[in-house]
Formats: structure tokens, C-alpha cells, sequence
């Protein structure tokens, strides 16, 4: 069985902490005694088995607890939802259910008081709305499952979220990290055709951080340049990549993997410097410290690749619906968001084209 190595300490990143992948992970291999190693997909972490609750400190009453605890445990085995969505169903809910002195309590009144304290703190309507989303499928499924009598959920009203517009990098400005990062690894150095790799297939293929550390050797076709990708929901899709990636990875697997892999490696794409799965933070720092090395570029981070990738495909004509497949994403309507940025080239497209422009 491959060994696990944690990136920090259990907790370090927070509530928004990066999806477990399988196998081990790349990171420091010491962490404080009896601290749970981050994304290490314990039952524990996703919430979908007894490890808090009322015993945990987190101030629900027993049954509140166990019902948590019930419920995640439904998110996870039965809904398929990923330990990243389940901790965020379980910390949010946790806060609104706090200070009930039993389940059959939970009212209107009670989760309108959680959610107006969660803005008063200073949460954008984000955050609110997502909480609201939470209380309702909680209670759903509550009264589905006979745990309460109505619905205290039913006529909670929620905020708009908005639209969070991306900042993307232009072409030029992302061509220009790619070529540093290729001049940085001329000399085959094992961690420098990682970190080229890692650039390469986040900007080529669009796919999730999360999704590119859990990549296994397997899961690439090099003579058809696609990658088999887990993403969200558990679901499986193929996107495809160019030359330029092509070579990173060949390269990477020629000169690069052998030199950090271990007899107790998992079958990872990306390994860490210790032989262990790549984790999705160590990945974020390559990106965020290639991109910063080249002065101007906004600092997105890899969620901004996948933005680039979308943006740059839309503005050279690609089909919105292709841009959908290879981003994994379950409806058009998020796809949509990229399209903002190419608006001066739907301009030029309405004057050439439109016989009233």
C-alpha cells in the first residue's frame, strides 16, 4: 500500500481545503501527533462516519449530532458527493445547527437568526447562499427520512450569489510563464520537468488541480494526447492536449519520474519529492511562484489556467458546448461565465457579420 505524505498540517488549508486524491500525497512527512494528515480521506474528514458530533466539541445536542453524522455519511455513500463537498455541507451546517437543544427545535425562526449572525460576521451573499442551500437539503432530507416532522427550511429565501467575474491572463502573458518555465527546465532537472508538466496540462487540458494530481500513469493515451479525468460527482470524461504539453510529458516520464519514484509509489502521473502523489498545494505553489516570476501577469493561481484555457479556446472560435466537455462542467450556464472576456471579438464578429451592424 503506497505511504502517505501530507503537505502540513491537518487543517492547514481551511475550509476550503483541495479534494483528497487516492494513493500518498507530496508534502512534509512530519506533522503533529494525533493531527489527521490533510486530504488523507479518512472517514473522519468527510464527515461520513461518527468523529465529532457529540463528542467533538462542535456544540450540537447528541441527536443534532447524530443526525450531522447520518446525513454526510447520505452525501457521501449514497449521493456520491466528494470529501471536499461533504466537508462544506458539514461545517456549514454545523455552524447553523449550533445551540439547538434538540433536532425536533430546528425552526424557521432559529436558521434565519444562524444565517443573519453569518452576514452580520461579515460573509458575503456567497457564503449565505450557500448556507441556505445546505439547511434546505439537510432538512429535506430530514423530514424524508422521518427525523423531523415539516420542512423549517421550505420558505427560507436566499440571497442572489452573483457572478464573480475571473481575472484571466491573456495569451501572450500566459505564453510568456510557459516559456520561463521551459527555460527553467533545460537541464532535466526531476522537479523542474514537473513543474513544467504541471503548466502545461493545466493550461492545455483545463482541468482541476485536484483532477491533475489525481491523474495515474494510466490514465494518459500519448498517441492520441488525451487524459482519462475523474472530476466531480465522481464523473469520468477524456479531454485532449497539444504538442507542447505531449513533449512536457514525455520528458517528465522519460527523465523526471523515474528520478523521484520509490518502490512504495502509487501509480500517480505527478509524484511529489519524496515518491509520494503530488498534492494539489504543492501544485498551487508551483503555479502561483511560475507565475510570479514574470512581471505583470496577475497572479491567478491554477483555477485561473482553467479559466485561461476557456477563455483562450472561446476567443480563438471554439464551440461553447466543446468548452463545457473538457471543463467537466454539468451545465452550459457555467460555461457561460468565460464568456464575458470575449466580448470585443463578438463586437468584431457582429460588425463583419451582421447585415444591420
Amino acid at each position: 500500500m503506497a505511504r502517505t505524505e501530507s503537505s502540513g498540517p491537518a487543517g492547514s488549508s481551511g475550509p476550503a481545503a483541495t479534494e483528497p486524491v487516492p494513493g500518498a500525497v507530496d508534502g512534509p512527512a512530519v506533522r503533529p501527533a494525533g493531527a489527521r494528515a490533510a486530504g488523507d480521506g479518512s472517514a473522519a474528514g468527510d464527515g461520513s462516519t461518527g468523529g465529532g458530533g457529540a463528542a467533538g466539541g462542535d456544540g450540537l445536542a447528541p441527536d443534532v449530532a447524530t443526525a450531522l453524522e447520518e446525513f454526510t455519511g447520505h452525501l457521501r455513500h449514497e449521493r456520491n458527493r466528494s470529501p471536499h463537498t461533504v466537508r462544506g455541507y458539514r461545517s456549514d451546517l454545523t455552524d447553523l445547527l449550533r445551540g439547538l437543544p434538540g433536532l425536533g427545535a430546528l425552526d424557521l425562526d432559529h436558521l434565519r437568526r444562524r444565517l443573519g449572525a453569518t452576514h452580520a460576521a461579515g460573509a458575503g451573499r456567497a457564503t449565505v447562499a450557500r448556507r441556505t442551500a445546505a439547511a434546505r437539503t439537510f432538512c429535506a432530507w430530514a423530514v424524508r427520512t422521518g427525523r423531523l416532522d415539516h420542512d423549517p427550511a421550505a420558505r427560507l429565501g436566499s440571497p442572489r450569489a452573483g457572478t464573480v467575474l475571473p481575472e484571466v491572463p491573456g495569451a501572450a502573458e500566459t505564453a510568456a510563464v510557459l516559456a520561463a518555465v521551459i527555460s527553467g527546465a533545460t537541464e532535466d532537472a526531476p522537479e523542474a520537468l514537473r513543474d513544467l508538466l504541471v503548466l502545461e496540462l493545466l493550461y492545455a487540458t483545463g482541468i482541476r488541480v485536484a483532477e491533475l494530481c489525481g491523474l495515474d500513469v494510466g490514465a494518459v493515451d500519448e498517441s492520441a494526447r488525451t487524459l482519462r479525468v475523474r472530476g466531480k460527482g465522481d464523473r469520468e470524461r477524456t479531454v485532449v492536449f497539444g504538442v507542447p504539453a505531449a513533449r512536457a510529458l514525455r520528458r517528465w516520464l522519460d527523465h523526471g519520474r523515474p528520478a523521484l519514484a520509490t518502490p512504495s509509489s502509487p501509480p500517480a502521473l505527478l509524484l511529489g519529492v519524496r515518491g509520494g502523489r503530488l498534492d494539489p498545494r504543492v501544485a498551487r505553489t508551483v503555479v502561483h511562484r511560475a507565475i510570479r516570476a514574470v512581471p505583470g501577469v496577475p497572479d491567478v493561481g491554477p483555477h485561473g489556467l482553467r479559466h485561461a484555457a476557456a477563455t483562450h479556446l472561446l476567443e480563438g472560435g471554439a464551440d461553447l458546448r466543446y468548452v463545457q466537455e473538457l471543463l467537466g462542467h454539468a451545465t452550459l450556464s457555467t460555461t457561460q461565465l468565460y464568456t464575458h472576456v470575449t466580448v470585443d471579438r463578438l463586437k468584431v464578429v457582429h460588425d463583419q457579420a451582421h447585415p444591420r451592424a
